[in-house]
Order: C-alpha cells, then structure tokens, then sequence
C-alpha cells in the first residue's frame, strides 16, 4: 500500500511538472523581434513593419522591429545568425540576404546554411529615379548619355547584392553600358544622394521611391514590371522603354537563426502565410506595390536555391568582383 502511495505521488508530480514544462513553453509568450538589417525608411522596413503590426494582432504579444544597419546587411543578419534559436529573434529582410557569398569576399557567415528559413512573404518590381537636376527626361535619354559618358553616372546601391544592385546589373547588361556602383547603408541615404544630384540614379521598389518621386525629389524614369503598375500608371515599364526583357522583381522573407526547432520553424510559417493573406485581402500589400506570397517552407528553401543560382549567373556575367 505505501509502496502503491509513494508511486503515485511520484507519477503525480512527473505529471504536474510535465504539465508546467507545457505550460512555461507555450509559444510565443513573450516579443518577438525582428531585425530589418538597413537603415529605416527602405522598401525591407517598411514592408518589415507592415508584417510586424499584422503578426502583432494575430499573436497577442508585441512584434517588435529593430534596424540594424551595416556592413551590407551583414550587421543586422549576424546579430540573428548569433541569437538564441527559439524563435523570438527573427531576420526579415531581401534577396539580399541569400546573395552575401556572391557579393563579399570575406562573408561573416553562410546565408544559406547558417539560417532557418521560415517564409517568403511577397514580391515586387523596382523603379528607376534620377537624379531631378539632369536634363533627360526618359530611360532611352539616360542610355544614351550613360554610353556617351559613363564617368558621369552612378548608381546608388542601397546594399551589394540587393535586388537594386542586380536590377542596375541587368539594366546595364541589356542597354550595354557601364555605370560606376556606390554602395549605401539603405535606401532611405541613397535616396537622399539621388535627389541633392551626389549619384544620378537609383533603383528600388516602387513603393520607397514613391513618395519623394511624386514630390519631385527625384524623377522617375521607368519600372521593371511586365505591365506597368497601379501605383505609377503614368510611368512607362523599361520593355515599353526599348529594354526588352528587363523585369525584375525584389522580394521580402523572414528567416531564424540555425537549428531553431523545426515545429516552432512550421509555426512561424504558418503564422506569417496567415498574416500575409490578411494583408493580401485588406489590399495592404497592393497598396505597396508588393504582390503577396504564401507558401511552405520546403517551397522557400527551393526557390532560395534556385535565386542564388539566377543571381550568381548575372553577377558572372557582369564580370562582377566581390570586395
């Protein structure tokens, strides 16, 4: 009898403590960060803050956004690849994240084997600004200027690798021309150049050059888009601008730190697929110029492979040297 007493006091107590274990893991229970590794006022920023807010009302615990400039994204992606892998500390940033072994000679880590990836959340075509102080007017006029005197253009590249530093690659492929890259800490910097006439042009997504484009800040040219945009119905596509097959699209996702579980990896998933549909219906993303993305982590994982391997094609074909 007190053999059979003392044994379930002690299943008892396995079972309460199991049960608290239960309780104190629930996820999540606490913020969760997200570390956008650029200046704020960008394209990753702002589409980072869109996320955030709406993760943030489905979850029920504040999703909080930090800017971690630096070091071509580098800065705000290690603080990541180093922080505690259960699920609270997150990465949302662009294709340029998977790109740093093709941009930098001296990586910090491996973007692809040093990260959980967790969700793609959507995609977006570019625009091209100039500076207001030229005197051309459309793409065809910078093309031909840039030929005739390439020492006096450069391009603004808000980071190595980023999807305005491979769009500005392929412009200058297609069109045959050869434009002196100049490397800033975001867009929001590199925008500011453009427009006091430093560098002469910028490519980014259409919704973080928007605004200073329709305040005359700096003065739109073309989009990489097949068709052109809602948001810049009166602004011609580069096809429509003699550049055939120049579409190009950023695109934005959200990544842990390695060997975060894999059922809080499939949790996040699903909780951002859910976000991004919300956003996708209240037309939150279209309003950005962002077609949203829903999709596994598997399908992310395949497309990150298939980028990288896009993307190295160009900057070989470039003849691009990582510093």
């Amino acid at each position: 009898m007190n053999r059979f007493f003392i044994g379930f006091v002690l299943g008892l107590a396995t079972f309460l403590n199991a049960n608290a274990w239960a309780q104190s893991s629930k996820f999540p229970d606490q913020p969760i960060k997200f570390i956008v590794p650029f200046a704020p006022g960008g394209g990753v920023d702002q589409t980072g803050r869109l996320l955030a807010r709406q993760l943030q009302l489905r979850l029920n615990v504040p999703v909080v956004v930090e800017n971690r400039p630096g070091a071509n994204g580098t800065v705000g992606s290690k603080l990541v690849q180093t922080a505690s892998n259960d699920g609270y500390t997150l990465l949302f940033s662009a294709a340029t994240h998977v790109l740093t072994n093709l941009v930098m000679a001296k990586p910090p880590y491996d973007p692809v084997q040093d990260f959980a990836p967790i969700a793609r959340v959507g995609e977006a075509p570019l625009m091209l600004v100039i500076s207001p102080q030229l005197k051309e007017q459309k793409l065809g006029e910078v093309i031909e200027s840039a030929r005739n005197a390439p020492e006096k253009w450069t391009a603004a590249i808000p980071a190595m690798g980023a999807p305005s530093h491979l769009a500005t690659l392929f412009l200058a492929h297609k069109s045959n021309i050869k434009i002196t890259l100049a490397p800033y800490k975001g867009t929001a910097p590199a925008l500011v150049d453009v427009a006091g006439g430093h560098t002469q042009l910028l490519m980014d997504s259409i919704i973080s050059l928007m605004p200073m484009a329709k305040s005359g800040k700096v003065r739109p040219v073309a989009t990489t888009s097949s068709k052109r945009s809602a948001l810049t119905p009166d602004i011609p596509t580069a096809i429509e601008s003699g550049i055939p097959g120049l579409v190009y699209a950023s695109w934005y996702g959200v990544w842990a730190p390695k060997g975060t579980p894999p059922d809080r990896i499939q949790w996040l998933n699903q909780a951002i697929n859910e976000a991004t549909n919300e956003m996708i219906k209240s037309g939150q993303l279209t309003q950005m110029g962002i077609e949203g993305i829903i999709e596994s982590v598997d399908h992310f994982q395949k497309f990150i492979v298939s980028d990288v391997a896009q993307s190295a094609e160009l900057l070989r074909a470039a003849g691009f040297k990582p510093e």
